[in-house]
C-alpha cells in the first residue's frame, strides 16, 4: 500500500502582489488554509508537508491541520523550496506526492483525485487547460511567430509523481544547475513522460489583487 503526501509550497515572497498573498485573507481565514482544508479532508492523502519562508508559525498550521507532519523553511527560489519539502519524505519506491501552489485556494478533491490517479498509474501527472487566445513569439517588440494554440496548454497545480522519479528529477537538476518552473519541467528533463488530466478552470492561481476578487466571486466555501 502506497502512502500518498502533499507538499504545499507556500514560502513566496509576493514581491509582484505587494505582500505574501498566502497570508491574505478571504472569507475570514488565510488563503493558504482554504488550500490546506482541501488536502486535509482529503481521503487520500496520509500527510502534508507545509513550505513557508518564516517557519515561526508551526504550532499554529500543526494545531489547524492534523495531517500536516513537517513545516520546513523554504529558499529563495519555488525549486528549492519544494526540494526541501520532499527531504523530509520517506522515499520508498511506491510512495505518491503531490506539490501544490499554497495561493491556489479554489482546489477541489475531484482535481486532486484526477491528478493522483493519474500519477499512481504513469509515475507522473499535471493538470493542464486549453490555451483558448492566439498565441505568438516576440522579439525585441516584433511578432517572429504565431504558435499552433492546439498544441499548448496552461499548467496547473497539484502536480503529481511518484517520489522516487520526482527525487531523482531534483537531484538531476541540482546536480546540472537546472532551474525548472514547475516540477514537471524537472521530470521532463530527466527523461521521464508527464501525463495529463483536464484541469479545471476555478482553480485560479493568485498572483495580483485582482485575482483574489475573482477567487471571492466563485468562493462557496
Amino acid at each position: 500500500m502506497n502512502d500518498v503526501f502533499a507538499v504545499i509550497a507556500a514560502a513566496g515572497e509576493g514581491e509582484r502582489f505587494g505582500e505574501q498573498k498566502q497570508f491574505v485573507r478571504l472569507r475570514g481565514k488565510e488563503i493558504l488554509e482554504h488550500c490546506l482544508e482541501v488536502f486535509e479532508e482529503h481521503t487520500e492523502i496520509d500527510g502534508i508537508v507545509l513550505v513557508l519562508k518564516d517557519v515561526t508559525k508551526e504550532d499554529f498550521y500543526k494545531s489547524r491541520f492534523k495531517k500536516i507532519f513537517a513545516v520546513v523553511q523554504g529558499g529563495n527560489k519555488r525549486q528549492e523550496s519544494v526540494f526541501s519539502g520532499l527531504k523530509v519524505i520517506s522515499t520508498r519506491e511506491e510512495n505518491l506526492v503531490l506539490v501544490h501552489d499554497g495561493v491556489r485556494p479554489l482546489v477541489t478533491n475531484d482535481l486532486i483525485s484526477r491528478v493522483l490517479h493519474a500519477a499512481r498509474k504513469h509515475g507522473a501527472a499535471i493538470p493542464v487547460l486549453p490555451v483558448v487566445e492566439t498565441v505568438k513569439r516576440v522579439q525585441r517588440e516584433i511578432v517572429v511567430e504565431t504558435l499552433d494554440r492546439r498544441l499548448l496548454m496552461r499548467v496547473q497545480t497539484p502536480q503529481g509523481f511518484h517520489l522516487k522519479i520526482l527525487k531523482e528529477a531534483f537531484d538531476r537538476a541540482r546536480a546540472e544547475h537546472f532551474y525548472g518552473t514547475d516540477e514537471a519541467s524537472l521530470v521532463e528533463k530527466s527523461g521521464f513522460k508527464v501525463f495529463t488530466v483536464p484541469g479545471d478552470p476555478q482553480n485560479i492561481k493568485i498572483t495580483t489583487p485582482l485575482d483574489v476578487k475573482f477567487v471571492e466571486a466563485f468562493f462557496v466555501g
